[in-house]
C-alpha cells in the first residue's frame, strides 16, 4: 500500500479542483476487474500520481479467468470479444497481435453465441432423437421473428398490455405457442416438438441475459441491449492476456490484493469534521483509527483534508479526495447498505435493488474420442416432456435438465475432443454443490440419453 500522507506535489488536473489545495488528488480504485484496471491506466497516463487499486481477491482480472490445460486455453468466466466495429476490447487484442491466431470456426457471428459460426447445431431429444434441420430452421424463423418484437418495446416506446406481465419470457412464451398452435400445415407432434423447442430456446436466452428466467427480464427494457456490429471474437491464448495489457503500465505497488473493503465513508460534512474536532471525548471510528494514516488514533481521519475515507476488512482506514467504484453488481447487490456510509441516493440503491443478475456456470467435459459427428458445432438438448410447462424450475436432484446445451470446441487441434457446456439461474447453484466427478458422470449420462443412435424424429 502506497503512503498516504499528505503529498506537496503541485497539479493543476481536474479532480482537484475546488480541493483548495495544490497536491496532487488521492484516488482510490476499488476493484482490480477490467473496468477498474482501465481505470487506472488512463488516470495514470493522466499524471494522476496518487492512485491506490484495491481488490478483495488474490488476483486481477475480476471475471476473466484463463486457465491452461495441455495445449488449449479454457476460459472460466469471459469467453468472447462480443463485436468488432468500435469496440475498444477488440481494437486492444487485434492491434497486440492477439487475434493471429483466431481460426475462422472461432468467430461467430450468431445472436446466440457459439463457439464457431462453421458446422451444425444438432437439436437433440430426450428420447434420442435428432430434430432434422428443416424443422430447426422453421421453428427458428418464428422465434426469431418474435424476438424481434420484443424489441419494439424499448426501442418504439410500444406500450406493454398487461397479459404479457412485462416479461419476456411470458410474452415470447404466449406468442410463439400461439402461432405454433395455429399453424394448419404441421401435426400435433410437430407443434408439440416445437413447442418443446421453444423451452430449449428460452434456456439458452436465460443463459445470454444472466437471469433465472426469461419471465424474470423486463419487456419493455429488453431492447436497450444492442449488438456491437462485427463477428465475436475469442483470444487463442486466454482472455487474461486483455487484462495483462491493461496492467502492464500500472506500477505493482498501486495494486493492493486481498484487500476487501468493509465501507467508504463519502460525504462527510464541514459541520461533522468540526464536531468531531471540538469533542474532547472523539470516539475511534469502528475502532479502526489505530491504523488510519494520519498516525493519530484519536482523531477523525478525514480531518487532514481528504473527504473520504476506505475502511478495509483488516482494520486499515485509507483516505482519499476521490473513489471510483468498480465492484460488480452480485457485490453491490449484497453489500451496498454496508459499504456506503452515509448510504447511496435513493436513485442509485433503486438501480442497484431492481437490476437483475443470476448465475451463469460453464462445464467442460473433455473425451478421448469425439462421439460426435465432424459437422456437429453443438449438442442442444430438447425435452419433449416440457412443451407444455409454463415456467422451468426444477427441484435440486433435477439440476441438470435447466442444462441447455453442449458448444464443441474447435479446433480439435488446440482444444482436442472437449465441449463446454452452459447452465443458469437456482439449478447452476446446485449443480455447484456437487463434486466434480458428480458433475461428469451427470453430464455424461445427461449426453448419452439424448444422442442415443436411434432414427431421427420424422415429419408426420
Amino acid at each position: 500500500m502506497q503512503n498516504c500522507e499528505i503529498s506537496s506535489d503541485s497539479t493543476d488536473d481536474p479532480l482537484s479542483s475546488g480541493l483548495h489545495t495544490h497536491r496532487q488528488p488521492r484516488i482510490v480504485v476499488i476493484g482490480a476487474g477490467l473496468a477498474g484496471l482501465a481505470a487506472t491506466r488512463v488516470l495514470l497516463k493522466n499524471g494522476f500520481t496518487d492512485v491506490t487499486v484495491l481488490e478483495a481477491s488474490d488476483h486481477i482480472g475480476g471475471r476473466v479467468q484463463s486457465v491452461q490445460h495441455g495445449k488449449a486455453t479454457l476460459e472460466l468466466g469471459a469467453t468472447w470479444i462480443h463485436g468488432a466495429n468500435g469496440n475498444p476490447v477488440y481494437h486492444l487484442a487485434e492491434e497486440n497481435g492477439l487475434l493471429e491466431h483466431t481460426t475462422d470456426g472461432e468467430r461467430s457471428v450468431g445472436r446466440i453465441s457459439l463457439y464457431t459460426k462453421n458446422g451444425v447445431a444438432h437439436y437433440q431429444t430426450n428420447v434420442g432423437k435428432r430434430i432434422p434441420k428443416d424443422l430447426v430452421e422453421e421453428f427458428s424463423d418464428v422465434y426469431n421473428e418474435v424476438y424481434e418484437l420484443t424489441q419494439e418495446f424499448f426501442q418504439s416506446g410500444k406500450p406493454v398490455c398487461a397479459e404479457s406481465q412485462n416479461s419476456v419470457g411470458v410474452f415470447t412464451r404466449d406468442l410463439v405457442h400461439k402461432r405454433i398452435t395455429l399453424d394448419p400445415d404441421d401435426s400435433e407432434n410437430i407443434k408439440k416438438l416445437k413447442l418443446s423447442m421453444l423451452q430449449q430456446y428460452l434456456k439458452v436466452e436465460s443463459c445470454e441475459s444472466s437471469s433465472p428466467s426469461m419471465d424474470e427480464v423486463s419487456l419493455s427494457e429488453f431492447g436497450e441491449w444492442t449488438e456491437i456490429p462485427g463477428a465475436h471474437y475469442v483470444i487463442p491464448e486466454g482472455f487474461m492476456k486483455i487484462v495483462d495489457l491493461l496492467a502492464q503500465d500500472i506500477p505493482s505497488h498501486t495494486i493492493s490484493l486481498c484487500k476487501p473493503v468493509r465501507s467508504i465513508h463519502w460525504n462527510y460534512s464541514a459541520h461533522h469534521r468540526e464536531v468531531i474536532a471540538k469533542s474532547s471525548d472523539t470516539k475511534q471510528v469502528g475502532n479502526h483509527n489505530d491504523n488510519n494514516h494520519s498516525g493519530q488514533p484519536h482523531e477523525d481521519p478525514l480531518l487532514p483534508g481528504h473527504p473520504i475515507c476506505v475502511e478495509c476488512e483488516d482494520e486499515e482506514w485509507i483516505t482519499a479526495d476521490h473513489v471510483i467504484v468498480t465492484a460488480s453488481l452480485g457485490v453491490l447487490k449484497q453489500n451496498h447498505s454496508a459499504m456506503f456510509s452515509p448510504p447511496l441516493p435513493e436513485d442509485k440503491v433503486l438501480a442497484i435493488e431492481k437490476l437483475g443478475i443470476s448465475t451463469t456456470d460453464k462445464i467442460f467435459l473433455e473425451f478421448e474420442e469425439p462421439f460426435w459427428s465432424p459437422e456437429c458445432n453443438s449438442i442442444q438438448f430438447v425435452w419433449e416432456d416440457e412443451a407444455q410447462l409454463e415456467q422451468l424450475a426444477y427441484p435440486e436432484e433435477l439440476w441438470y435438465k435447466k442444462i441447455c446445451s453442449f458448444d464443441v470446441l474447435y479446433p480439435p487441434e488446440r482444444y482436442g475432443y472437449m465441449l463446454s457446456g452452459w447452465i443458469c439461474g437456482q439449478e447452476a447453484l446446485y449443480m455447484e454443490r456437487c463434486d466434480d466427478e458428480t458433475v461428469a458422470e451427470t453430464c455424461t449420462e445427461l449426453l448419452r440419453r439424448f444422442t442415443a443412435p436411434v432414427t431421427h424424429t420424422g415429419r408426420d
